[in-house]
């Protein structure tokens, strides 16, 4: 679990291929405490597990799943990339629950200056846009940010100075694609309401519990 504050941007060193997917190998400053094998890291949200470490350097392996549902299969060597190290027990929670879990990948349409701050506006698909919600969570490349427009087609966010100087987003431009989560608690909401609402089917045990094909 992570918290959509990024904490380094890396940057890709390499890639590698391996059996069923892709290894990144990624560079950043050092850890504190050091990074271990085995542990989990949100890399432009998706969740990826440390499979070697070498000085600054740490490697991540992916999957067949998570290039097809990401962006990161797409990188080139010198990329930059947002780096989060997943919560431990006692951790301050200062964004908003991220799982590293990527629902789809969105597009950058546009990006608008207004005043210090940068309006950013991302399309995708209708699916993505239903677990969405009007000052809602959501994680862009794994930064944790509040919907400020939505629409049938697309959505907004604000980009404060901090956010641009401090995460990868401050790089982006219209037509760059990015990662996106939506608001683990909301997909709850949502999955609990659909299930509610769905008919129940009809069948023999509930015929029989309600008295009927008895006698």
């Amino acid at each position: 679990m992570f918290t959509g504050l990024i904490q380094q941007i890396g940057t890709l060193s390499r890639r590698e291929t391996v059996a069923g997917g892709l290894r990144l190998v990624i560079a950043g400053a050092s850890w504190h405490p050091p990074l271990t094998r085995g542990e989990s890291m949100a890399v432009n949200g998706a969740c990826l597990t440390i499979a070697q470490i070498q000085g600054k350097n740490f490697a991540g392996d992916i999957l067949q799943e998570t290039l097809d549902r990401t962006t990161l299969g797409g990188k080139r060597p010198g990329a930059a990339l947002n780096l989060e190290r997943a919560l431990r027990l006692g951790d301050p929670l200062g964004g908003h629950l991220v799982t590293g879990h990527v629902d789809g990948i969105g597009a950058v349409s546009r990006r608008q200056a207004k005043g210090r701050d940068w309006i950013l506006r991302v399309t995708c698909g209708t699916e993505l846009l239903h677990g969405m919600v009007l000052k809602g969570s959501i994680a862009i490349d794994g930064v944790s940010l509040t919907i400020t427009e939505l629409d049938d087609h697309s959505f907004a966010v604000a980009l404060i100075p901090f956010t641009c100087e401090h995460t990868a987003l401050g790089k982006l431009k219209a037509g760059d694609t990015v990662n996106l989560e939506t608001d683990l608690i909301g997909k709850h909401v949502r999955r609990t309401m659909e299930t509610e609402q769905a008919p129940t089917p009809l069948t023999w045990e509930r015929l029989r519990d309600a008295g009927f094909g008895e006698g």
